[in-house]
């Protein structure tokens, strides 16, 4: 399994798990997008991509949650590049409130992110993959799309979503040669992971070390983080699995915190 030549959009890319895989996707010989809300950030991981292998990167600005944005992105792809073989729908975020307080415009933002954006990005590029007749569909899902956990009552739900969307689309996709996965990644030590540390510790009442030993990495079998590596090389498994055996599927990476 191999992605040489392969045109992959990751959203999210500017940094964390979107730019683990990009750079994963890259050293398997893909061309990378980086796309990403902030156009300089994605600008700036496009060059660095580009300094250790030349050719293999381009940035583009994209609000997952604006359908022009994200038209136009998937646009200029297609333009520079030809077409689109591997979308990873990875742009996310983390808010934490008790249910009762949380604020509707946090709720509403979080499903817009997740949600909204894996359709966007996926309507956008599915006509590209159907004219090739072939390519695959990577949702950024969580060890929370199988479970809840207290303070995540939108992330959960988000999560949970993604795993209905793919399944439609593995669907629908098949018999067009497209395939849709999820990653279910445990806590990954990215800014994400990290800002929700002291939130849960104040919302909680608990100590920082409690939260990450506690209620981070308690039920894991090591104790460890999921590692951005961890990720990327699932991701990058999903991307070059070249037959439908695995479409519909999600895996989870989570040091065994989850298993099925």
């Amino acid at each position: 399994m191999n992605l040489t030549g392969k045109v992959c959009i990751v959203t999210g890319a500017a940094s964390g798990l979107g730019k683990a895989i990009a750079d994963r996707y890259a050293a398997g010989g893909a061309k990378v997008v980086i796309a990403d809300l902030n156009a300089d950030a994605a600008k700036a991981a496009a060059d660095d991509l580009n300094a250790r292998r030349a050719g293999s990167a381009m940035s583009v600005a994209m609000d997952v949650t604006n359908e022009d944005q994200v038209n136009a992105g998937v646009d200029a792809v297609v333009k520079a590049w030809g077409g689109v073989d591997v979308l990873v729908s990875n742009a996310g975020i983390q808010i934490v409130h008790k249910m009762e307080e949380f604020p509707f415009a946090d709720w509403k933002k979080i499903l817009a992110i997740h949600l909204d954006g894996a359709f966007l990005t996926s309507k956008a590029v599915l006509p590209h993959m159907y004219a090739k007749g072939s390519g695959a569909i990577i949702f950024m899902g969580s060890v929370h799309s199988k479970l809840a956990s207290p303070l995540k009552s939108a992330y959960v739900t988000a999560k949970h979503g993604l795993l209905g969307l793919s399944r439609v689309i593995a669907k629908e996709g098949a018999a067009r040669g497209v395939r849709t996965n999820v990653i279910c990644p445990g806590f990954v030590k990215t800014p994400l992971v990290e800002k929700q540390i002291p939130e849960q510790a104040k919302t909680l009442g608990i100590s920082e070390e409690d939260v990450v030993k506690k209620i981070m990495l308690g039920d894991t079998v090591d104790g460890q983080f999921t590692t951005l590596e961890d990720v990327a090389e699932v991701a990058y498994m999903f991307a070059a699995f070249n037959t439908n055996a695995l479409t519909g599927q999600s895996l989870v990476v989570s040091h065994g915190w989850f298993m099925e």
